[in-house]
């Protein structure tokens, strides 16, 4: 799978937070109030394509007292991040042995146990090949799948196997819609975008990704394997106050163009130039929450 930067993630990480559709969220928190869980004293919940760690951040502090997360990436390297990122936003460390030896083998970065806000987080780490091996993580015992900014990535014949293959409820958050609005407009945006949009179809690690059509996709997917699915916009709202990530979402999409060869290079360099300096911008997104009960 196509890799992102540590410091990629973590400059949109604020951004991705205060993004979230915060109404969709509290459904799925008074779901995992209501259910059955694994363990009635606790919760468990397993994210996919991890990162450093930002959708356990975003959702831990929501959560019951007790937590188990395992954090699923390809990338060691992000993994490594993701534990010495969470070890930083903790109040502390606990000391708990025991979580040494859980599944020890199929781990590559030593299990962490934290405290935060009175709530203890306990995480494993686990380098999987989601290309592949999705189904050793899908069934493990777990109360909620989670992922953030990574359907829009997948091809969709991988898609339709993970979704017949899925049998727990899945909340995935930021799944990229393809809907941009910069401002001030210019009339080459929507040739920008559209060129963009056939490099967001690249294949990103999984095949020719869904890239704006994820979302539709994996909605209309889980329906078929008979889901409960609610879907909510989460766009990035971004001003002068993210002018860093403005001048960051700008050079990536300038890059992505020119990898595309159709647009004369004079005309990206120019809406680059533009672009960096834009007032405001809104990035499309969806979140998605799906359950069977």
């Amino acid at each position: 799978m196509s890799g992102f930067s540590a410091e990629w993630l973590s400059l949109r990480e604020p951004i991705d937070h205060r993004s979230r559709n915060q109404a969709l969220q509290t459904k799925v928190l008074h779901y995992l109030a209501q259910v059955n869980t694994v363990d009635p004293r606790s919760v468990h919940i397993t994210d996919l394509g991890s990162g450093t760690g930002s959708n356990l951040r975003a959702l831990a502090p929501h959560l019951s007292s007790l937590q188990y997360w395992t954090l699923v990436d390809y990338d060691q390297t992000l993994l490594h991040v993701a534990r010495s990122t969470l070890l930083a936003w903790a109040d502390s460390e606990i000391d708990m042995p025991a979580i040494e030896s859980l599944d020890a083998h199929s781990m590559s970065v030593k299990p962490l146990s934290i405290l935060k806000q009175n709530k203890t987080i306990i995480v494993k780490f686990k380098r999987i090949d989601l290309l592949n091996d999705y189904p050793t993580i899908l069934n493990e015992p777990t109360d909620l799948i989670t992922a953030a900014a990574f359907f829009d990535l997948v091809a969709e014949p991988w898609l339709i196997k993970f979704c017949a293959f899925l049998t727990k409820p899945l909340y995935t958050v930021l799944t990229y819609d393809g809907i941009e609005k910069w401002s001030p407009p210019e009339i080459i945006d929507a040739e920008i975008l559209k060129e963009f949009h056939q490099h967001q179809r690249t294949d990103k690690g999984f095949g020719g990704a869904l890239g704006p059509a994820a979302a539709k996709c994996l909605q209309s997917l889980l329906h078929d394997q008979h889901f409960t699915t609610i879907c909510a916009p989460s766009p990035w709202i971004l001003d002068h106050q993210d002018r860093t990530l403005i001048q960051q979402l700008t050079m990536g999409t300038a890059q992505a163009i020119r990898e595309m060869h159709a647009i004369p290079l004079a005309k990206v360099n120019q809406w680059e130039q533009s672009r960096m300096q834009a007032s405001r911008c809104e990035i499309g997104h969806i979140d998605i929450f799906a359950h069977n009960i």
